[in-house]
C-alpha cells in the first residue's frame, strides 16, 4: 500500500517496522518552541524521528523580506530528510497532536520537493494512543540515506500570484486562519491585522472533526465545492498566516478528491513585509 494523504493509526501500526518506512513526529507549539522537542524525548511513536518547525521545516527569517517560516533552502532540506532516512520509494508518515496542522507542513514541503509517498496521521498522536497502541522515549535510529529533490514549484504560488488572483472571480484565494484574524478584530502573531483583499476565510479547523481526524472525504467535497467558483482546486491558492496552516488545508483538499491547489507559502506574514500591498479588514 501507499500513503499519499492520510493515513489511519491501524495502517501505520501494520507498516511500522517497514525498513522503507518513515515516521516523523512534528509536534509544536507557536508559544512555546520547544516544547514539541520535550514532548517526543518523554515518549513518540517508536522509530519517529523529531522535526522542529523553526529549525527542521523552515528558514532563516529576513526582516521585512520574508514571512515567518520561509521554505528552508533546498539543498539544506535535502541533507536534512537524508539524515532522517528519507529517500526516493521510502513511504514517510508525519503526525502530530494538534489535528494535523503541524504535520501537513512536512506533507507539502515533500510533495514540493517531488516525494508522494508522504502521508499525515489522521488523528494524529491522540489516535494512536487512543486506540492502545505504545510509545517509546528511544531516540529513532534509521540509516542515513540520499534525498534528492525534484521540485514541482507549480505548488507553490507568489505574492505576484497572489495579487492576480485576488481580482480574478474564477480563482479562489483562501484565507484559512481563524475568522477573528482574517476579520482584523485579533492578531496575536504578526504586526498588521486584517487579510488580503479579495480572499474568503475558509478555517483550516472547519476541516477537522471534534476528534482532530480529517472530516470524511464526501463531506469535505461538498464544504470545498462550495468555495471554489470554477469547481477546480487547482485554481486556488491558499494561505494564512506563515504557510504552516495552509498546508493542512492542501492535504484537505486532495484528501477529498480535489487536484492540488497552490499555497502562497510566506503567506500573511510575508504580505504584510510590503507595505503597497493593500490590506483589508472585516467580513469581505
Amino acid at each position: 500500500m501507499q500513503y499519499q494523504t492520510l493515513i489511519s493509526s491501524a495502517q501505520l501500526a501494520a507498516g511500522l517496522q517497514h525498513p522503507q518506512w518513515v515516521v516523523v513526529d512534528c509536534r509544536f507549539a507557536l508559544a512555546e518552541p520547544e516544547l514539541g522537542a520535550q514532548q517526543y524525548q518523554r515518549g513518540h511513536i517508536p522509530g519517529a524521528h523529531y522535526a522542529h518547525l523553526n529549525r527542521d521545516l523552515s528558514g532563516p527569517v529576513r526582516p521585512g523580506q520574508t514571512g515567518r517560516h520561509p521554505l528552508p533552502d533546498v539543498g539544506v532540506l535535502e541533507r536534512t530528510l537524508g539524515s532522517w532516512g528519507i529517500t526516493a520509494g521510502v513511504q514517510v508518515v508525519a503526525y502530530d497532536d494538534s489535528g494535523g496542522t503541524m504535520a501537513a507542513r512536512l506533507w507539502l514541503m515533500l510533495r514540493w520537493l517531488g516525494h508522494p509517498l508522504a502521508a499525515v496521521l489522521d488523528g494524529g498522536l491522540p489516535a494512536w494512543q487512543a486506540a492502545g497502541y505504545a510509545l517509546s522515549s528511544a531516540p529513532a535510529a534509521q540509516t542515513p540515506r540520499r534525498f534528492s529533490a525534484n521540485l514541482n514549484n507549480a505548488l507553490l504560488a507568489s505574492a505576484a500570484d497572489v495579487a492576480a488572483a485576488r481580482t480574478d472571480a474564477q480563482r479562489a484565494l483562501l484565507d484559512v486562519r481563524s475568522g477573528v484574524r482574517f476579520r482584523g478584530e485579533e492578531e496575536p502573531l504578526d504586526a498588521v491585522a486584517g487579510h488580503i483583499p479579495g480572499a474568503r476565510n475558509a478555517p483550516h479547523t472547519d476541516s477537522l472533526q471534534p476528534d482532530g481526524s480529517f472530516r470524511p472525504a464526501a463531506e469535505l467535497r461538498a464544504h470545498f465545492d462550495a468555495l471554489l467558483p470554477s469547481g477546480n482546486a487547482a485554481d486556488c491558492i491558499l494561505y494564512c498566516g506563515s504557510g504552516v496552516t495552509a498546508a493542512h488545508t492542501a492535504l484537505a483538499l486532495q484528501h477529498a478528491g480535489h487536484k492540488p491547489p497552490r499555497v502562497y507559502a510566506g503567506s500573511w506574514s510575508e504580505w504584510i513585509t510590503d507595505p503597497a500591498r493593500p490590506v483589508a479588514t472585516g467580513a469581505s
